[in-house]
Order: structure tokens, then C-alpha cells, then sequence
């Protein structure tokens, strides 16, 4: 899809593909906002990582059938969210963040993993419009947990971040699927502090 030009030895050019969301490369202060805030949030990770889920299931209530354990389904969000095992899956969701945090300005290493995250989601029935509301509930739990200091810029990057893991696992739906950030509708989640 997107080009950049290369060098051939004969000295003419050769196209090479390219990821558009390794395009995207995180400015240094995007990647600076995106860890300093995900300093916060990282102390508490069980803590944010279930306002994180229960906004999810408030926002979109047919997710909670996905998730049994032991053929046991949940009868209500607080019922799966004290569930020891879905309280594993929330530590894994916090740590596949951490993982993007962690490589923000190389995205393009966990391209891999993140396709095969997405195989996994599609193989339990996770549909893909599912990650507007996820992202939604990602920067709500991000505003919830860092007040004031979630500015407009922070959560730009934040979306900027999350849109290119979910290009990366959208792959996972269909080898070359695309995802791209724009029809990506990540919603702002009304703000905990208004009135």
C-alpha cells in the first residue's frame, strides 16, 4: 500500500511495502506523554485494568458471553470481574499495554504477537468493531486515573498508540486485513470530572 523508495545496486529505485502504521512513528513527545502517563497507571495496573473492563461491559454488555472459564459463564460483570481468572486476563491485558508502552517507537516488533493476539480474539468471537468500545474504555480509564493531568495531548497519543495495536491485530482477522486508525472511531468517553 505505502511505498518508500530504495536504492537498487544499478541505481534505480525499488518500492518496498511498508506497514502504514509504522508510518506513524510516535513523535518523541507522544512516546514521552504515553509513558510518563502509563507511569501512573502502572502501579495500579489490577485496579486500572478492571475500571478498564467494567466500563467495557457498561458500554457494551454483550462482550461478558465471551469470556467463560471452565465452560462457566458469568451472570453479571461484577460476577466475571471477581472471578480469579478473569482477574489473570485483566493482568495480561495490562501487560500486552505495557508491551506497547514499552516499544512505542518500534511498534513494528510486536506486529508478530499482536496479529496472533488478534487470531485469538477472532477465534473466540471478538468482533473487530469491538475495539472502537475497548479504546473508549482504555482513555476512560486513562482520564479516570490521571485527572487532570490526561490532557488533550496525552489522549491523542493514547489513541494514536492504541489505533496502531489495533491495525496490528486486525491482521490477526485476515492475513492482510486493515484496521487503519481513521475508521478506527474511538469515541472520548464524557469526561469523569464533568459536571
Amino acid at each position: 500500500m505505502c511505498v518508500d523508495a530504495v536504492p537498487t545496486p544499478r541505481g534505480s529505485h525499488h518500492c518496498v511495502p511498508r506497514l502504514s502504521w509504522e508510518r506513524e512513528s510516535m513523535e518523541r513527545l507522544e512516546s514521552e506523554l504515553i509513558r510518563q502517563s502509563w507511569r501512573a497507571v502502572s502501579r495500579s495496573p489490577l485496579e486500572h485494568g478492571t475500571v478498564l473492563f467494567s466500563r467495557l461491559f457498561a458500554l457494551e454488555p454483550s462482550l461478558l458471553p465471551l469470556f467463560q472459564y471452565n465452560g462457566r459463564q458469568f451472570s453479571s460483570p461484577e460476577d466475571c470481574l471477581s472471578s480469579p481468572e478473569f482477574l489473570d486476563h485483566i493482568r495480561k491485558v495490562m501487560l500486552v499495554i505495557d508491551a506497547a508502552v514499552t516499544n512505542v517507537e518500534d511498534l513494528s516488533s510486536l506486529e508478530e504477537y499482536l496479529a496472533t493476539l488478534g487470531r485469538k480474539h477472532r477465534a473466540v468471537g471478538v468482533r473487530l468493531s469491538s475495539f472502537s468500545t475497548v479504546g473508549e474504555s482504555l482513555l476512560y480509564m486513562l482520564e479516570k486515573c490521571l485527572g487532570p493531568d490526561f490532557t488533550p495531548a496525552t489522549r491523542t497519543a493514547w489513541s494514536q498508540l492504541y489505533g496502531a495495536v489495533v491495525q496490528a491485530m486486525s491482521r490477526g482477522w485476515d492475513g492482510d486485513l486493515f484496521c487503519s486508525p481513521a475508521t478506527l472511531q474511538l469515541r472520548a468517553p464524557k469526561s469523569v470530572f464533568s459536571t
